[in-house]
């Protein structure tokens, strides 16, 4: 989003006025990344955050550890985008955002004690997308894995699953020249490459601590893997808009089976949605995704569907009229590449999901009132996520 207000910025419009339009969002709040944020603004008593006890007595819980869509370090009570899901006594995590390590910490996720936990009884990591805010905690995660609870993992390595390489940059858009291409001999990684790369760059303090403690090494303790799409899906990564495609099964363990489909988050490619059935019930993570009818498969008759929401309003409150076409442009690229508040709920109702989670919410504080909107075409339980709620999937065992 702080692109945005930088291009509007440059295509004319003051930057008075868009300061003046982000100040207007949601009474004040301000678009994610943006600007600082302000305090949490309460949530209404349909939508407050339900603690950790409510999902006690649940075998498989479904636990929101950062709701905060957006690259910006938020303060308040919201941290950047993550969520597991808990089976028994083990757990898989989606995504990693800014604070998921702290969070992973308050969520009673593993051992409680320093050095054991929480990544003992992780199982897998499931990345969306490659975008900042999905993935800038996951060097943290694996460089210091081995101190939080990896060394400990009787499933380790842990498989980290995410995108492969996207094969092309994507296009330009809104300028004029061709920016320098950073990493020209290989542009767009995948996870595995990514995993790798990121070895590479910890390698000193990987190789000290096993020379001087018999610390384990990297392939001991975790493994990047790219997702196995067909190949006739990823044929054009800057291709709008994503390919249609059934739900592809690629993992499975004594607990859970993994689906994953291709969804749309131009320029990204590819931008993956996940669906974890287990034996309690089905929960789908949309991830970054306007609406999507392979998502609607993917979801169909799931028990939860934890989807992101952009709130419309606001984006368009930060560019207040007369907006350039390029303003125009500028706001309908955001919006093409995620899902409103208005347009979740009737997704939803098509999929069927029994329950609706808003999570990776932009702008991160804006009131749950407004978010409660999404209930309009959905006949479903909506819950508007807040960090560390936790909801139980089946019946209480």
């Amino acid at each position: 989003m702080c692109q945005i207000v930088e291009k509007a910025v440059a295509e004319g419009l003051s930057r008075r006025g868009v300061l003046a339009g982000i100040a207007a969002i949601a009474g004040g709040a301000a678009l994610a990344g943006c600007a600082p944020t302000t305090a949490p603004v309460a949530a209404p008593a349909a939508a407050q955050n339900q603690p950790r006890a409510a999902a006690e007595g649940y075998r498989t819980r479904l636990v929101l550890l950062g709701t905060a869509g957006g690259p910006a370090w938020h303060v308040g009570e919201r941290s950047g985008i993550s969520s597991a899901l808990a089976v028994g006594d083990r757990y898989y995590l989606i995504d990693a955002g800014a604070g998921v390590t702290h969070r992973l910490r308050g969520s009673g996720l593993g051992s409680p004690q320093p050095t054991r936990g929480p990544l003992d009884t992780l199982n897998a990591v499931f990345l969306t997308h490659l975008h900042s805010d999905h993935i800038c905690d996951l060097p943290a995660l694996l460089s210091a894995g081995w101190a939080n609870g990896l060394s400990q993992n009787a499933r380790r390595p842990v498989a980290v699953w995410g995108p492969g390489n996207r094969g092309a940059l994507p296009p330009l858009f809104g300028q004029a020249s061709e920016p320098p291409v950073v990493a020209p001999n290989n542009s767009t990684p995948g996870t595995e490459e990514m995993v790798g790369l990121l070895v590479g760059a910890f390698a000193t303090d990987f190789n000290d601590r096993a020379r001087d403690t018999g610390t384990p090494v990297p392939d001991q303790l975790f493994a990047g893997h790219d997702l196995p799409l067909p190949a006739e899906h990823l044929r054009d990564p800057n291709g709008t808009p994503h390919p249609r495609m059934s739900p592809v099964t690629f993992y499975e363990d004594d607990l859970v089976r993994v689906s994953a489909t291709l969804v749309q988050h131009a320029p990204v490619f590819p931008a993956l949605a996940y669906r974890f059935d287990t034996d309690d019930g089905s929960i789908v993570f949309s991830g970054d995704t306007a609406p999507s009818d392979n998502l609607v498969e993917l979801a169909a008759g799931a028990d939860v569907l934890v989807h992101e929401v952009m709130d419309r309003q606001a984006v368009e409150s930060a560019f207040p009229p007369p907006r350039t076409e390029a303003v125009e442009a500028l706001i309908r690229h955001t919006l093409d590449a995620h899902t409103t508040i208005e347009d979740v709920g009737p997704i939803a109702e098509r999929a069927g999901a029994g329950t609706l989670v808003l999570n990776h919410l932009v702008p991160a504080f804006t009131p749950d009132d407004r978010r409660l909107a999404a209930q309009n075409g959905y006949s479903g339980r909506l819950v508007v996520g807040h960090d560390l709620e936790q909801i139980g999937i089946g019946a209480p065992r």
